[in-house]
């Protein structure tokens, strides 16, 4: 585990930098106690990501949730009754997750979850943009588009022009510069900016800049900056920490929360998984099933103690990966520097401004909605860029988890379209005679609908197997299945499994490229 620290520790610092305003905004967005925002970022990060299967993956407070748990913590009559569905909502993921109900996780297509991916790095960009100039009036983590301080997305840029910072501005801008020479340029020059992170040193930076610049024209107020809570005594550190009643586990009210949680949660986090393992540059696989399992504890010991509901979040797993991290200690050691931090320096947290987060957040969110993303999508034609966009859309406009179904809606009518009549199964043949020899045969139509099956397949094949790929009688072969197909082929070297390709235009032995040789092939074939 701990082979990649050299890797992991770097991106561990740039995750807490950018978990810690969104665990505070979300707790705030969800109208409930702050504290209870780091609770639920040191449980997921910590005990989860030791317990999790996923090798890059963060979880912590979800901003997709927040709405659910405002309405909750009122409708149930009071935080400690909430913490009691949350409890109920991890033992429902446990049973989740024994049940294996992971695999549905496999059932959304690629060009969903890119818009899913997409969808939140333009949410990102939008709402980081008035905190960038320092106007903060909308929480960090109320990703809605009808905010929680009565506007809206647009509007909020709009009232950002007139409120601008001029301090929180000025060392927004700093920090952005120095994030971007530290990844384009100083990151190539040597170890040390490599091991030493780009939001590090902005962040210290801002520091530095708000103590130095107090009681001058560029000061930055206290308004604008962290505002981590900061206990006087023991006694009053251990008092923000809440405790569930159980004298309320008899109300229906209580557990259709604790059903909406678990579901909501669940779905979530499968998502995220997906999105994840598709931004892996090692290209391995979450096992679904466990991951439920690891959030299911979480979010029993984070309800137990007084913490939000808990999943894994895109946002932070996606800053994990773009800074290198490469294995769970990275999501482990943010865990563990979340909860120093808050005991040991929540003062030197609330003299971090604001506007710098906002330029760590920024640069996040354009790696997740780069243009080359949408052009790469409308080249992959009409039935990946639908769905697509349909996803990004109603992530933007309405929530994650509408946007991922009307994306889906519209991916699967686009399936119907494609598909009449024909088999959509894949036809598998032992041919073994000392050597392992597996040869599958494509039917005529193999859709996302199959990609389940076809990954079950390929990651059980054993080592030293000679792979046969018949491909001659399928007319239409979904981008995903081609992924998996690439995918497998960078793991099947690991493996020694030697693969043949077989089709129209003869046969090829271990292709490089899966997805360069179908967009190649005729259409028609």
């Amino acid at each position: 585990m701990f082979k990649y620290l050299k890797n992991d520790l770097p991106a561990s610092i740039v995750v807490f930098f950018v978990a810690l305003p969104l665990c505070l905004g979300i707790a705030l967005a969800s109208g409930a106690p702050l504290f209870s925002g780091l609770i639920a970022g040191i449980i997921g990060g910590v005990i989860v990501g030791a317990l999790s299967g996923s090798q890059i993956g963060v979880s912590g407070p979800a901003a997709g949730l927040a709405a659910i748990v405002l309405t909750a913590i009122t409708a149930l009559g009071g935080f400690e009754n909430f913490l009691l569905a949350v409890v109920l909502g991890g033992v429902i993921q446990l049973a989740l997750g024994f049940l294996k109900a992971g695999i549905i996780g496999y059932y959304f297509p690629s060009s969903v979850i890119k818009g899913m991916l997409t969808g939140i790095g333009i949410i990102i960009i939008f709402k980081q943009i008035p905190h960038f100039f320092g106007y903060d009036a909308d929480p960090e983590g109320d990703f809605a588009f009808l905010q929680v301080d009565g506007e809206n997305t647009f509007s909020e840029l709009a009232n950002a022009v007139n409120f601008i910072s001029p301090g929180a501005t000025l060392i927004a801008v700093i920090a952005l510069a120095i994030l971007l020479l530290w990844s384009n340029v100083l990151s190539k020059k040597g170890k040390i900016f490599q091991l030493v992170q780009g939001p590090l040193v902005a962040v210290a930076v801002g520091i530095l800049y708000y103590i130095l610049t107090q009681n001058t024209e560029f000061a930055i107020s206290q308004e604008h900056l962290v505002s981590v809570p900061v206990p006087d005594s023991v006694d009053s550190f251990i008092g923000q920490f809440a405790f569930p009643n159980f004298g309320a586990i008899t109300r229906a009210d209580v557990w259709l929360t604790a059903f909406t949680i678990a579901l909501v949660a669940s779905l979530e986090t499968l998502l995220c998984v997906e999105a994840t393992d598709k931004l892996d540059p090692d290209k391995r696989v979450t096992p679904t099933n466990r991951e439920l399992l690891a959030q299911g504890t979480g979010n029993i010991i984070s309800g137990l103690i007084g913490g939000l509901p808990i999943t894994q979040v895109i946002v932070r797993s996606s800053a994990n990966i773009q800074s290198g991290g490469k294995s769970k200690m990275s999501a482990i050691i943010h865990g563990l520097f979340l909860l120093i931090s808050v005991i040991l320096i929540p003062n030197l947290l609330n003299k971090i401004p604001l506007s710098v987060l906002a330029s760590i957040l920024l640069i996040v969110g354009y790696k997740l909605a780069k243009p080359s993303t949408f052009k790469a999508m409308w080249n992959a034609g009409w039935k990946q860029f639908v769905p697509f966009i349909v996803t990004v859309v109603g992530i933007f406009f309405i929530d994650l988890l509408w946007g991922i179904g009307l994306g889906l809606a519209v991916g699967i009518v686009v399936i119907l379209i494609k598909s009449y009549q024909n088999s959509h199964f894949l036809h598998i043949e032992d041919q073994s005679n000392g050597k392992h020899r597996i040869k599958m045969t494509f039917a005529e139509e193999v859709t996302f609908f199959n990609k389940g099956a076809i990954l079950k397949e390929l990651d059980s094949l054993p080592r030293d197997t000679y792979l046969e790929i018949d491909v001659r009688k399928t007319r239409y072969l979904d981008n995903d299945i081609i992924e998996i197909l690439d995918d497998f082929a960078f793991k099947a070297k690991e493996r020694n499994i030697d693969i043949k390709l077989i089709s129209e235009r003869g046969v090829i032995e271990n292709p490089e490229s899966f997805i360069q040789f179908f967009k190649l092939r005729p259409k028609s074939a």
